[in-house]
């Protein structure tokens, strides 16, 4: 492997992959962006303060290479190794973060992909189809609720008047937010032009699991995703004063959801591979000694199959309102989001194992850009090895030379694509 300064060299000139303080030195330049002090880790959301300085930094840093960079109708980035054109390989992953996240978990895709080219341009090589690297906007769902949002945007999986009445925590609509970033909230939607272009797409993204771990092994490719999805549970009650209000008298719907909360863990554990999960709690009017109103708990459920995913949030949902009737409650149960089972391309998958020497193949219970654009178009992914098993925190990490091993393996894999 070369080693160099990746900022040292010149516009047009071929970078080579670059370490540094234990892994790309890409990760290093966006190191101190969207850092949050609060949550540790890191805070990056769609186009505010430190994803719009990100979307800053992958143009510039594709300018160096010599690819012309597009922001497409969703806001999503392409970075195009010459004419863009029909049956493209496309590469890529995303800049955005939940909140207080690691700096691998999508990052990791894009700084790899573009040491992949520098790779294959400092050999000398030259691409004989179209390629790009991608960079998908909104893929942790942080700031308007729906994963994926810029693939499913992209390939039609959403329905583009639903997209853009979606709000933030300040009540800022989608389309709103999209016209301040310079988009046409008109033109928010399924992309046929885009998607036609896209002859296959690659996602290297660092695992969020311990599968490499327990293996033993650096790289691996994905099998599949689980079925997952979002929903919100809505108790309602009746708001009161704390101190004048005696507790046989309450309607508390604060008790309903923390008893709703504890049967979830209870009914995910009743199904052995299901993973339920309440990450967030909104309280109105959300004071110290007022009794709640309304609360909001966000429920996100996968299990390996469609047929079981929905299952399991039936016997919530179910759970959920004998809870809510037993403190004198009601409670609704609103889907916000749904991503089917997806298994990648077998042909694809398969050809990468072998290119790559047998790697192991794993499942994944993240979902991804990848699972969505599956869906249209032969799709595929890459895992790095992640040694400390955790995601979504501060903790999530790679090593070096898994990092380095990751980078070999997508470069290997473009040049026989290309």
């Amino acid at each position: 492997m070369t080693a160099g300064r990746a900022d040292a060299a010149g516009p047009g000139t071929p970078v080579a992959v670059s370490l540094a303080h234990g892994r790309l030195a890409g990760l290093d330049e966006i190191a101190d962006v969207g850092r949050d002090a609060a949550r540790g880790g890191y805070s990056r959301h769609l186009w505010q303060g430190p994803e719009l300085e990100l979307r800053g930094w992958f143009t510039e840093r594709a300018a160096r290479l010599c690819l012309d960079v597009e922001t497409d109708r969703n806001g999503n980035l392409w970075a195009w190794w010459g004419l863009p054109g029909a049956d493209a390989v496309v590469t890529g992953s995303h800049l955005d973060s939940v909140p207080g996240g690691g700096g691998y978990d999508g990052p990791l895709g894009v700084v790899s992909a573009l040491d992949a080219v520098a790779r294959l341009q400092a050999s000398g090589f030259t691409p004989a189809r179209p390629f790009a690297v991608l960079v998908f906007a909104e893929e942790e769902g942080s700031r308007f609720g729906v994963a994926c949002l810029g693939s499913r945007l992209l390939s039609g999986a959403i329905d583009a008047d639903t997209a853009r009445a979606l709000t933030d925590r300040n009540g800022v609509t989608l389309a709103e937010a999209s016209a301040r970033a310079g988009l046409d909230p008109a033109h928010l939607g399924a992309d046929p032009a885009s998607i036609e272009r896209i002859g296959l797409f690659i996602e290297l993204h660092v695992e969020q699991g311990r599968g490499l771990i327990d293996l033993g092994r650096p790289v691996a490719v994905a099998s599949s995703i689980l079925a997952h999805g979002r929903w919100r549970l809505s108790f309602s009650g009746q708001g009161n004063h704390a101190g004048a209000t005696s507790m046989a008298a309450r309607r508390d719907p604060m008790i309903a959801a923390a008893r709703a909360i504890v049967a979830v863990q209870d009914a995910a554990l009743a199904q052995p591979g299901s993973r339920a999960t309440v990450g967030r709690l909104e309280v109105v009017p959300g004071g110290t000694n007022v009794i709640a109103s309304t609360v909001h708990a966000w429920l996100d459920a996968r299990a390996e199959t469609d047929t079981e995913t929905r299952t399991l949030v039936t016997e919530i949902t179910a759970r959920a309102q004998e809870e809510a009737a037993t403190n004198g409650c009601s409670a609704t149960v609103t889907e916000e989001s749904w991503a089917p089972q997806v298994r990648f391309d077998p042909v694809l998958r398969e050809r990468f194992a072998l290119a790559l020497g047998d790697v192991p193949r794993l499942p994944s219970g993240a979902g991804h850009d990848a699972g969505v654009l599956a869906r249209r178009v032969p799709s595929a992914m890459l895992f790095v090895r992640n040694p400390t098993g955790i995601s979504h925190a501060p903790e999530e990490f790679a090593e070096r030379d898994d990092c380095a091993a990751g980078v070999e393996a997508l470069e290997q894999l473009l040049r026989d694509l290309l």
